[in-house]
């Protein structure tokens, strides 16, 4: 697969089929971007479970926190990393480890690993790197464009509005 552009129906087809969310290296700092990036996602719908060695035991946004991802009691849809490149290997041996498989590893902006992604496609899982799955989700679902930023998807078809929580485009109910 070419990592350096992923088809929008590809980034879309992720974000709908995925449910939960085990995020590497979230953050209990508010300020951090895994932090807002969590509480985007909870925001969403998604079911989000921290993995921090550091604050293990401890809540993030409500959710209990694991030290490794081996330690999240029920299997995860997408692994979401939030960890230097030279940590992916590491958690890609994790990730390989687990039963049943995650359906998707996803690279947070500015983290790629070529060999590592290369690793989990021959092991049937999904990649993307380099890439936020907040800014995606907002970005294909129009959100982005509402602040006046361009989203890159022309469409005048007017967001459906539903109860609760909004998922604008996605499909995601």
């Amino acid at each position: 697969m070419n990592h350096d552009s992923y088809a929008n129906d590809y980034i879309a087809t992720i974000l709908r089929e995925v449910k939960t969310v085990a995020i590497v290296g979230a953050s209990a700092n508010d300020v951090r971007p895994s932090f807002f990036v969590a509480k985007y996602l909870i925001d969403k719908g998604y079911v989000v479970q921290p993995i921090n060695p550091g604050h293990a035991g401890k809540a993030i946004l409500g959710r209990m926190t694991f030290a490794k991802l081996a330690d999240v009691p029920a299997p995860v849809d997408m692994v979401d990393v939030f960890r230097a490149s030279a940590a992916v290997p590491a958690i890609v041996d994790e990730v390989l480890a687990l039963s049943p498989l995650p359906k998707v590893v996803w690279m947070q902006l500015t983290v790629r690993h070529d060999e590592a992604a290369a690793r989990l496609e021959a092991a049937g899982i999904k990649v993307v790197m380099n890439r936020c799955p907040k800014i995606e989700y907002a970005r294909l679902a129009g959100e982005i464009g509402w602040t006046g930023v361009a989203s890159g998807v022309i469409s005048a078809k007017k967001p459906e509005m539903r109860g609760g929580v909004q998922h604008f485009g996605l499909g995601k109910d």
